[in-house]
């Protein structure tokens, strides 16, 4: 088989006195997201998208939050060293599919910014990873505002055996 899809989901809960680092830019926001690294919802959930794509596992089996050298790390370096298992695995990105859900802040003035910062970082063509975002609807914990969420689906081909 010659092309193959993943999917990602991740979700962090909104934390004070943290930067809010989504799709790998700051966002202008009072709250920041919970977790071992930066928590980046869209970067985490686009890793474990291309590492199930590629069948290689899920980013707490590669970056486990149990070890220190994670603690607090860029997400972009993850993503830089997912990109590179996948390559070396003969897989390319074909493209990517994301949702943010979120009821604030509002996303859209950010998201040419994370297109073309991903771009950058996984070496692809804006074009090829769009980024949507969305309210809960003031339903469950987003839209309780109690943190976010990020659905990835991607498409990867076999380049190489």
């Amino acid at each position: 088989m010659k092309f193959r899809v993943g999917f990602g989901y991740d979700v962090h809960v909104f934390a004070p006195n943290r930067e809010l680092w989504l799709g790998g830019i700051k966002i202008d926001f009072p709250l920041g997201l919970q977790g071992h690294s930066d928590a980046d919802v869209l970067i985490h959930a686009l890793c474990d998208a291309l590492l199930g794509a590629a069948n290689i596992r899920d980013i707490g089996f590669h970056f486990p939050d149990t070890a220190d050298e994670y603690k607090d790390i860029d997400s972009k370096v993850l993503l830089k060293k997912v990109m590179l298992l996948l390559r070396e695995k003969g897989y390319e990105f074909g493209n990517a599919d994301c949702t943010i859900v979120t009821e604030h802040p509002k996303l859209n003035p950010y998201i040419p910014f994370m297109q073309a910062k991903l771009a950058e970082v996984m070496g692809i063509s804006e074009d090829v990873i769009s980024i949507k975002a969305t309210t809960n609807e003031k339903m469950g914990f987003v839209g309780r505002q109690e943190g976010m969420a990020a659905y990835v689906i991607v498409l990867i081909e076999k380049i190489f055996d």
